[in-house]
């Protein structure tokens, strides 16, 4: 019998019976305690697991909006479920092994790309079929794999859809017909002025993980995003899509105390947050030690890659004066109670929590002589009682406090059938604290019953407009893998600095206008025979780890530009480009690959001086030069056409612009 796509969809992935959130939260400690039996089977389980080769993956996600010419209008299109049902049942991709795991078994002997569902009923997920090696030549499979999922999707879609990459729909919420099929704003789950239920993937999971961090906080998520101020853009201004007067559910009261603040774009739930789109990588390491490291030395660079990488200038039609994506997902995940804000006295709450469960990292973790006690948070919260229980299994002070930290949070979405047994030889309380802490990196532990390794996943980074640009970016992350591990990087700084470089990742044209905290000498303080650090000398690998460092923290680094951390500081910080660069000196590698891979360094180079913009930065401008844009911070629907038509104009052409958004490709003084 045929079945509508979304249903088919749902039944497939049904995992029983959702708890409200009045009953989740008597069963929340139970799921922590039996998330942390789990955690330490599989700590006593793959401590001593040993990989030969590090593997990775990379998440590419889209945003599926439908273009009608005629009218002169893109809207969203919620065909998540009938595009993934398409591809499932396509004859010719099941021959070759299938690509949809969640509607049929996957052949791992073919290299499929794979489709996934995610949050928005507007989303796709894809990722290569098989992890990608280490080698050089599977560096260059990185874009063409690429190109061929979108084409694969492209193929499963109507003709007038596209698979676009964008970070975010610029129309996300407005008052018109911004998705087909439409359905009017508000719901039971979200109750949102804005969106309706039917926007969010309806496997339960979804709105029952919004609907329950809407009653946990005790009222909707709070999502205010400076408008940007043009012209003729009033002051001060108030959002004119709020509605003061709408009483639908108790949650409509939060407009009338607040919550929208003037010279702000107000947003009020989770859509708008976990509706965007990113660039994730994910890599497996050889043993425990080298994951720990990644998970350390990379995580100073997840700010300078989320301000690279910037492309989310427009929020609800509306200009604002942000670039990026990752406050808005952070408040719109943001499950905290008045209490846990320190809006309210400590009652009924253990904690006052400073960030939200999607932020920047805490932690440190890697044993390592380098890191010092100063750069670690001296107000990290923690539960003492979940520490003490996985030192007394065997873990060390630092992951223990790691994952000590994690646990202060609840589970969201618990399933009542889940509660009758604990099975150890499963991961899924663990996992339900784990992956619903969004930090800006995340130590992963193996799964159990397979093959798989400690993974270490880099999550700050923008989805960008082209396959190149992707490809590019993620090959670029794998490329400073190599060189921290080789020459025993160290990148430390205190990670409350890190949070700081988060924020300042958010201004308007961060990468020409901002300085971030960055260590200033990154090798190891040892002997070696070595004519200093420069763009132009290789460095040696170190014999062993150095000794501990001491002399004042503040000594060891200092405020710099984009620019300055990628391509270096003449007399200091030797850059991330050449320190990649020296590495591949370093190696055996044939012209054609390295000519290929300096494709891909140069847009990182030219993006961090401001000779290529940022995509953020071009949509700004496409808006302010186009002919229907008033100077009044106002995207209307003929600009939003217009830029999602550029954008997949520009993705046909895969960065070889010689006319719209040449800018994010050719060389152009910084504006």
């Amino acid at each position: 019998m045929q079945t509508d796509g979304t249903l088919a969809l749902n039944d497939y992935r049904a995992l029983g019976t959702p708890l409200a959130w009045p009953e989740a939260k008597t069963k929340a400690a139970q799921v922590r305690t039996w998330g942390i039996e789990q955690l330490l089977m599989i700590w006593s389980r793959a401590r001593s697991k040993e990989r030969d080769a590090l593997l990775w993956g990379d998440e590419v996600e889209y945003l599926v909006v439908a273009l009608d010419d005629e009218h002169q209008k893109v809207r969203l299109s919620l065909r998540q479920a009938d595009i993934l049902l398409a591809l499932a049942e396509d004859e010719e991709l099941q021959a070759n092994g299938g690509c949809v795991p969640d509607l049929q078994n996957i052949s791992r002997e073919y290299k499929l790309p794979i489709f996934h569902p995610e949050f928005g009923r507007f989303m796709l997920e894809s990722t290569p079929g098989k992890p990608w090696g280490i080698g050089f030549k599977d560096l260059l499979k990185v874009e063409p794999d690429m190109r061929l999922r979108r084409v694969i999707a492209k193929d499963h879609m109507n003709a007038n859809e596209y698979p676009i990459t964008l970070t975010t729909f610029p129309r996300l919420g407005t008052k018109d017909d911004f998705i087909c099929p439409y359905y009017p704003p508000s719901g039971d789950k979200l109750r949102s002025q804005f969106v309706p239920d039917e926007i969010a993937n309806p496997h339960i999971r979804f709105p029952t993980l919004a609907a329950n961090i809407r009653s946990r906080r005790g009222r909707k998520v709070e999502i205010n995003v400076p408008i940007f101020k043009d012209k003729n853009t009033a002051i001060p201004w108030k959002d004119p899509t709020v509605d003061y007067d709408l009483h639908n559910w108790p949650e409509d009261d939060d407009v009338r105390n607040g919550a929208a603040k003037d010279n702000f774009v107000y947003m009020d739930a989770m859509a708008f947050g976990m509706g965007s789109c990113c660039l994730q990588i994910t890599f497996q390491a050889k043993n425990i030690r080298e994951g720990r490291t990644l998970y350390d030395q990379l995580s100073p660079l997840g700010p300078i890659l989320l301000a690279l990488t910037a492309a989310t200038p427009i929020y609800k039609g509306f200009l604002v004066d942000t670039d990026v994506r990752w406050n808005q997902i952070s408040r719109a995940v943001d499950d905290r109670t008045a209490e846990e804000l320190g809006e309210k006295p400590l009652i009924e709450d253990r904690w006052r929590i400073p960030k939200s469960r999607y932020a920047s990292n805490s932690t440190y973790i890697a044993q390592d002589p380098r890191l010092r006690k100063e750069y670690l948070d001296p107000e990290l919260v923690i539960d003492e009682d979940v520490k003490q229980k996985l030192m007394d299994g065997g873990m060390d002070d630092l992951l223990a406090t790691h994952f000590a930290h994690l646990f202060i949070r609840d589970p969201i979405v618990i399933f009542e059938e889940d509660l009758k047994t604990l099975d150890l030889t499963k991961t899924d309380h663990f996992e339900n604290l784990q992956s619903t802490n969004w930090q800006h990196m995340r130590f992963k532990p193996p799964p159990p019953n397979n093959d798989i390794g400690w993974r270490v996943e880099f999550r700050s980074m923008e989805i960008q407009i082209t396959d190149f640009e992707n490809a590019a970016f993620s090959v670029f992350i794998v490329l400073i893998t190599r060189a921290i591990l080789s020459y025993d990087l160290n990148f430390y700084i205190p990670v409350t600095r890190t949070t700081e470089n988060m924020e300042t990742a958010h201004n308007r044209d961060a990468v020409l206008q901002d300085k971030f905290y960055f260590r200033k000498d990154p090798f190891p303080k040892m002997e070696r025979k070595m004519d200093g650090v420069s763009p132009d000398t290789s460095s040696p690998i170190p014999a062993s780890r150095p000794s501990t460092p001491s002399g004042p923290i503040e000594d060891e680094y200092e405020l710099m530009t984009i620019d300055e951390i990628v391509n270096g500081k003449s007399g200091g910080f030797p850059g991330l480009i050449p320190l990649v660069e020296n590495y591949l000196n370093s190696v055996n590698i044939d012209i054609e690959t390295r000519c290929e891979l300096a494709r891909y360094l140069e847009l990182i180079r030219k993006r961090a001086s401001g000779e290529f913009w940022t995509a953020a930065r071009w949509m700004r401008h496409f808006v302010r030069t186009h002919s229907a844009y008033n100077l009044d911070s106002v995207v209307p629907e003929q600009i939003c056409y217009d830029l999602v038509k550029a954008a997949e104009k520009i993705t046909s052409e895969q960065g070889k612009c010689f006319g719209v958004g040449r800018e994010m490709f050719k060389s152009t003084k910084a504006r």
